[in-house]
Order: C-alpha cells, then sequence, then structure tokens
C-alpha cells in the first residue's frame, strides 16, 4: 500500500512538472485585431438591433484605422445587413471581417475569446464557462463563440468549460502580474442566478487564474448580489488598469453610489502592484446627469466612464451626450497621450447594462518564434482620417517599423498650405497624428505625411460646419 502510494506521487508530481501555464497579454498591447458581436433581432427584436447599429459603426470606424475589426454576425443575411451599414458610413472594409455564430446577445468581453500565450510565445484562445451571469440569461448561442473562432482561425483552443465560469469583464489585469476582481460575480455561492461556480473556495479560484491568466497576485474585492446590477459587480465598470502603474477608478462618493461598500472601497483605495507600491490612481467623473437614452427614456441613473476600450492608435471611451463627456475624455487622453480619444455614443446600449469595453475583445498579435512580439505590420501604413468628414478635430493614424521624423501638411482646394505639423524622431510603433479643424471652412482637404526624406503618404479629408 505504500509502495502504491509512492507511485502515485510520483505520478502527480511527473503531470503536474508537464503542467503548461499562460499569460494573458495586457489590452494595452499591440492589437491583430478587435472583436465585436454585432447585435442582431433574433433574441431581444428588432428595434433593440437598431437602436445598437449605431454604436457598433462608429466603434469599427475608428478601430480600423489600425486594426482588424472581426465581426460575429448570427448569419449570412446579418453580415449583409452590417456590411450595407458600414459601407453607407464610408467605413473602410478592407480590415473588416465576418464570421457567422448564431448568438445570444453582444457582450463578447464576457463570452468571448480571451487570448493567451504559452513560454514559447505563441498564441491560444482559452475557452472558459459562461452561463449568462449566474443563468440571468441565455447562453446557449454565446458560450461556444470562443472555441467557434478557434477553430475557424485555426488557433489551439484551451477548453476550461469544466474548469471555471468567468466572465472576461469580471477581472481586470494590470499587465504585471496583478488581477483585481469581485467576489460576488465569481465566487458568490447566492442567491441562485448569481452563481457561477458552485463550491469553488477562493485558493481553488486563483490556482486556476494563476495557470491560465499570469496572475501571480490578487486584489479580491467583496462586490455585491442580489441587485438590478446584472453582471454581480463586474470590476470594468469602476475600476480599469491604465498600464501596470496607474488604475483608473472614482471618487469615493461615485464609488459608492455604484453600489461599492465602504470595505471594497478601502480596498481600492490601498491597492498595490506586484512589488507593493502604490498605484497612482486616477479619478474620473460618473455623468453629470442621469443617462437619457437617444429615443427618450431617463434610465433613471449615471453612466461610467471607466469601461474604456485600449485600441492601438485610439481609445474607445464611453459616452452620454453629458457635459462630463469632455471632462472624462480630457483625463483619459492624458493617460494615452499617444492614442487618440474617441466618444463613443453608448446611451442605448447603457440600458442595457454595459458599456464600451463590454462589447469588445482584444486579439494580440502573433507571436515571433522565439517569442518576441512580431510588429503590427511591416513598413509605413498611413490610414484614413478619423472621424471624416470632421468637425472640431479629426486624428490620423501612422505606424512605424522605424525611427523616423515625420511631418504632416495640410492643403486646401486652391493648393495653400493651412495647417502644419512637424514631429521629430518619432518612435516605431503606432501613432495618432491629430489635427484640429475647428477654425477651417467647410470642404474638401488634401493632407501629406511626410516620413524622412524619401517617402510621403497623401489622403483626403472633408470638414463639415
Amino acid at each position: 500500500m505504500k509502495h502504491l502510494s509512492t507511485i502515485l506521487l510520483l505520478t502527480m508530481l511527473h503531470l503536474a512538472s508537464f503542467s503548461q501555464s499562460y499569460v494573458m497579454p495586457a489590452e494595452t498591447e499591440p492589437h491583430e485585431g478587435t472583436w465585436l458581436q454585432w447585435p442582431h433581432q433574433f433574441e431581444y427584436g428588432v428595434v433593440f438591433r437598431n437602436r445598437l447599429d449605431p454604436t457598433w459603426v462608429t466603434m469599427t470606424n475608428a478601430l480600423v484605422q489600425s486594426e482588424n475589426v472581426h465581426i460575429i454576425a448570427y448569419d449570412a443575411v446579418e453580415q449583409l445587413r452590417i456590411t450595407d451599414l458600414l459601407t453607407a458610413a464610408g467605413v473602410p472594409m478592407t480590415r473588416v471581417d465576418f464570421r457567422l455564430f448564431p448568438t445570444n446577445d453582444v457582450w463578447v468581453r464576457d463570452n468571448g475569446p480571451i487570448y493567451v500565450r504559452d513560454a514559447a510565445g505563441n498564441l491560444h484562445i482559452e475557452d472558459w464557462g459562461f452561463n449568462g451571469w449566474g443563468t440571468k440569461f441565455n447562453s446557449n448561442h454565446c458560450n461556444p463563440i470562443p472555441t467557434s473562432i478557434a477553430t475557424a482561425t485555426a488557433t489551439p483552443v484551451i477548453n476550461l468549460n469544466a474548469t471555471m465560469t468567468i466572465e472576461g469583464g469580471a477581472y481586470e489585469l494590470d499587465g504585471n502580474g496583478v488581477l483585481l476582481a469581485c467576489k460576488s460575480s465569481t465566487l458568490s455561492q447566492s442567491p441562485t442566478n448569481a452563481i457561477r461556480n458552485p463550491g469553488m473556495t477562493q485558493a481553488q479560484a486563483e490556482g486556476i487564474l494563476t495557470q491560465y491568466l499570469g496572475a501571480t497576485k490578487f486584489i479580491w474585492l467583496d462586490g455585491y448580489t442580489g441587485t438590478d446590477d446584472i453582471t454581480d459587480a463586474h470590476i470594468d465598470g469602476f475600476a480599469k488598469f491604465a498600464n501596470e502603474t496607474t488604475l483608473v477608478t472614482m471618487s469615493d462618493t461615485d464609488l459608492a453610489y455604484w453600489g461599492v461598500t465602504a470595505n471594497d472601497i478601502a480596498t481600492l483605495n490601498a491597492a498595490s502592484d506586484v512589488n507593493n507600491a502604490a498605484y497612482n490612481k486616477v479619478y474620473v467623473p460618473l455623468t453629470q446627469n442621469d443617462v437619457v437614452t437617444t429615443f427618450g427614456t431617463n434610465l433613471g441613473y449615471k453612466g461610467s466612464y471607466c469601461n474604456y476600450y485600449i485600441g492601438n492608435v485610439v481609445v474607445l471611451v464611453p459616452n452620454y451626450n453629458d457635459p462630463n463627456d469632455v471632462v472624462a475624455n480630457n483625463i483619459i487622453q492624458a493617460l494615452h497621450p499617444t492614442k487618440a480619444v474617441f466618444g463613443i455614443d453608448c446611451r442605448n446600449l447603457y440600458q442595457n447594462g454595459g458599456m464600451v469595453h463590454c462589447v469588445t475583445q482584444q486579439q494580440p498579435v502573433a507571436s515571433a518564434p522565439n517569442g518576441i512580439l512580431a510588429p503590427l505590420q511591416k513598413g509605413i501604413q498611413l490610414g484614413q482620417n478619423f472621424p471624416n468628414p470632421c468637425n472640431a478635430a479629426t486624428t490620423i493614424g501612422l505606424y512605424l517599423d522605424k525611427q523616423a521624423d515625420v511631418q504632416l501638411h495640410l492643403y486646401n482646394a486652391m493648393g495653400t498650405i493651412v495647417a502644419h505639423q512637424a514631429h521629430p524622431h518619432l518612435a516605431a510603433g503606432d501613432h495618432a497624428l491629430k489635427l484640429d479643424t475647428d477654425k477651417l471652412p467647410s470642404g474638401i482637404y488634401d493632407y501629406i505625411v511626410t516620413i524622412g526624406r524619401n517617402s510621403s503618404f497623401s489622403g483626403k479629408m472633408v470638414v463639415e460646419r
């Protein structure tokens, strides 16, 4: 019997030595693209779909300037409808592709593919269990999406459905090993429609999240259940890592308004990084007023700006036609100075319980064979300015494969230079060249971007008053 125990122990140690660990790249790392699940009529009707379409069109238009947009459409008919919407809005389609899979809803952050790297730097898709936020909503179509995408894109898949049920919006990673989450949306054992993982302990969850997301330190808030909150306190509604040293959140008063308890506020305020150094805390306000949808329904509660999404050269910030939109946009712009902030009208989306981060999911760039990140693209790439037409300002996305001196000239219809920018020694990578157009008259303008001495790229833009 003792001999058998020894054999079993050695076998377990042998198996453990071969267990693979994975790390989820930070949202701030270069993207190959962004995944969107497009709204449709098959679960909630045509009115629901039509009210959300404009938000998805705007997000796509902003993102395609510097990365691919992978759209999950319900079927081929929906693909044609979406293509017509994008074409009518002037969205360039060269970086848009479609995958046809039925879905229940739009929340790809929660049910979609989670991209991770193995020890060699190779990408895998993790398919975690998804049960409709504790069985509150149907999930039969959304739960299989990660494996469906992995199969369609020939990406290795790690099936974790039987290991843990967790939504992507339930946790935030700082890119350096720290995971921030609420127990109520991961470990709570009550009420019935809030349970994801029956019987799972915190220690068990941490072991799983360490192995499959690369977390080495955990900051747990208690969160809350049994309220009107569908997600049972997803952390990305009120806290977000801008980078590995900066935590974006709200004031104590606004956190209390959001339903965060005094104990959780204290824990959030004391949060520190993997080296136990306090995070730089940046506070964004809630909306000044209760959010009112585009069709006139007063939701009776304020909106959060923490739920924003970091793209390659753009940052998509939820906006609500509220005086604090510009305040929040400016704060977030200062946190991401090399990217352009775009306010995304999510008033109608917010009625359904989420914001911009909830409906986007990043796909990191592929790794080189030695595990070192490959460049986003080869050579020099210049995107069409966005928005176009524009009014007060517009942004041109630029990718450089190496450091260069960059100049931007803007010409009116008479060939006169009306704006000029010089960017000496611009580093390799993605950049957002922002043009203020608030003083320009309506008309068609040409811009020429010169890189070094031998390369120049041009484009047209429209200013409308």
